[in-house]
């Protein structure tokens, strides 16, 4: 009987880490995040880079609650996404895999933003590469 009920306990256990949520890969990849900063006088930037694979880059603007922020995401592969998550939030404002490839949006809060850029599993598995230009406003 003891037997059976550690084997259920075992189980049980091992079932409750599956179900867990698992954290922004990028955060726990060790990715650097680049800030964006815009130029004397403007409130935008443009942005030009690629990824492969499993690689993602990660982008942080500082901006104020209230302001709009802006991300438009044009790249040459269409698994190629980007998630925005608002500063100490656990889930993400914007998932671009559901919700496409541009945002606009006034923040609730004050902080760092951080934009995600990845590909999707499918294209990350078979090691394809993505260009892109990203282009990040806060009004």
């Amino acid at each position: 009987m003891k037997k059976i009920k550690i084997w259920a306990l075992a189980a049980l256990a091992g079932a409750a880490v599956v179900t867990f949520p698992v954290a922004n890969v990028s955060a726990q990849s060790g990715v650097t995040p680049t800030r964006v900063q815009f130029a004397k006088g403007t409130s935008s930037k443009t942005i030009k880079s690629s990824i492969r694979g499993d690689q993602s880059k990660l982008y942080v603007v500082n901006i104020r609650a209230g302001q709009k922020l802006t991300v438009k995401l044009t790249p040459s592969n269409a698994s190629n996404y980007f998630n925005i998550t608002g500063p100490g939030a656990d889930q993400a404002l914007f998932i671009g895999s559901s919700d496409g490839n541009s945002y606009s949006g006034a923040v609730p809060s004050s902080g760092d933003y951080k934009i995600d850029v990845y590909l999707m599993r499918n294209a990350a598995r078979r090691n394809e590469a993505s260009t892109f230009t990203l282009t990040v406003s806060a009004r």
